[in-house]
């Protein structure tokens, strides 16, 4: 599902990465990058925050990275999120994503 570059950002001494969800899949993963965003399925609903505490368990775990270092700073009731992860630069996060099985 790759069609195109993922649009990452420098963000303070971070990043920023653009998200489309895809709540209640049948697993929690990375799935590539569509439209410049990174695509990640995750098992949980909408609501009550499940799906984007699973998400940010994705990210850090995709990225090596602490659970307080990721946060959704747009986004957080829509499937189209933006999230900061602090502590990576744009080239590390390329790489870590790539690792994980997204494409760049």
């Amino acid at each position: 599902m790759s069609d195109d570059a993922l649009d990452l950002s420098p963000r303070g001494d971070g990043v920023r990465l653009p998200l489309h969800v895809r709540p209640r899949d049948s697993r929690s993963a990375i799935v590539g990058v569509r439209q410049g965003a990174l695509v990640v399925a995750v098992r949980a609903a909408p609501g009550e925050g499940a799906a984007n505490d699973e998400l940010v368990r994705v990210l850090v775990e995709a990225l090596g990275v602490r659970r307080g270092d990721v946060s959704v700073v747009a986004g957080a009731t829509g499937r189209r999120k933006i999230v900061e992860v602090a502590a990576l630069s744009v080239d590390e996060a390329r790489h870590r994503v790539a690792r994980s099985g997204g494409a760049t």
